[in-house]
């Protein structure tokens, strides 16, 4: 594999992936697209939650629960005080697999 210099945009990618696998353009796009599609498909509300590119890496969906008002210590003054209500909340998480650790070292 040889380096890439320079950060790719999609149509970039798009090039890029033409020249690498002799597929057409248009054919590039449409994978894209149907991966694009399964990783939005698996992290949706309804979905797996979790969605992994074969050793390159997971994506995964972390559901926040809400935090109650509550009373404490501030700890940049000092000072005891009402922290706010904080709602319900989804984090999503990209976590690298070997492959992807290996080519960054």
């Amino acid at each position: 594999v040889r380096p890439i210099k320079e950060a790719l945009n999609k149509s970039q990618l798009v090039a890029h992936l033409v020249e690498n696998t002799g597929v057409e353009a248009k054919t590039v796009k449409t994978v894209l697209a149907g991966l694009e599609s399964a990783v939005l498909g698996s992290v949706d509300k309804k979905g797996a939650g979790e969605f992994t590119l074969a050793g390159l890496f997971k994506v995964s969906v972390q559901k926040v629960p809400a935090k109650a008002k509550r009373f404490g210590k501030d700890p940049f003054t000092g000072e005891e005080r009402w922290f706010p209500a904080k709602p319900a909340s989804v984090k999503v998480k990209v976590r690298p697999l070997k492959k992807l650790k290996d080519a960054a070292q």
